[in-house]
C-alpha cells in the first residue's frame, strides 16, 4: 500500500486521540480540585442553574449540553444531595421548575473558585496567547 494515505497515519498526531488525552488530564485535574464530592456533569448543571435561577429540566438539559435522560439522573442525584429542588412552574404547571436549595447557593463562590482553579491548571502548559486560542478554536468545533 506504499503510497497510499494510511500510510501517513500517526495517532498522536489525530485530533480525536489528543483530545482524549487532553480530557484525561483535565478528569484528573477535577477530581482532586472540586469541592462537594461532584462530577463534571452535576458541576455544570450546578453553575448553568446558578445562572438562570429555576429553569425546566428540558431547558437545563440543552443548557449544560445533555440529553433527556442524563439531566433527569443529573438532578436526581443533586436533589439526593440537598443541593437542588424541584418544584411546579409558576406559569406552566405541567412543568418543574429546577433552582438552588440554600445548600447549593452556599456551594456556588466555592464551586466557581475551584471551576477557575480547574481551567488554570488544564490550561497551565500553555502561554495565555495559546490558553486563548484554544478556548477560541474548541468553541468553533464545538
Amino acid at each position: 500500500m506504499s503510497g497510499d494515505e494510511t500510510d501517513d497515519y500517526v495517532l498522536d498526531d489525530q485530533i480525536g486521540f489528543l483530545l482524549r488525552l487532553a480530557s484525561q488530564r483535565h478528569s484528573v485535574i477535577f477530581q482532586r480540585n472540586v469541592v462537594g464530592n461532584l462530577t463534571p456533569t452535576q458541576f455544570s448543571t450546578l453553575v448553568r442553574i446558578s445562572e438562570r435561577g429555576g429553569v425546566s429540566q428540558n431547558h437545563l438539559g440543552r443548557l449544560a449540553a445533555m440529553d433527556v435522560a442524563t439531566i433527569k439522573g443529573v438532578v436526581d442525584r443533586l436533589k439526593a444531595k440537598g443541593l437542588v429542588q424541584t418544584r411546579a412552574d409558576l406559569k406552566d404547571k405541567r412543568r418543574m421548575s429546577i433552582s438552588l436549595t440554600d445548600a447549593g447557593h452556599q456551594m456556588m463562590d466555592d464551586l466557581k473558585r475551584a471551576g477557575h482553579k480547574i481551567s488554570a491548571l488544564t490550561l497551565d502548559p500553555l502561554s495565555e496567547a495559546e490558553s486563548q486560542t484554544l478556548v477560541t478554536l474548541l468553541r468553533k468545533i464545538s
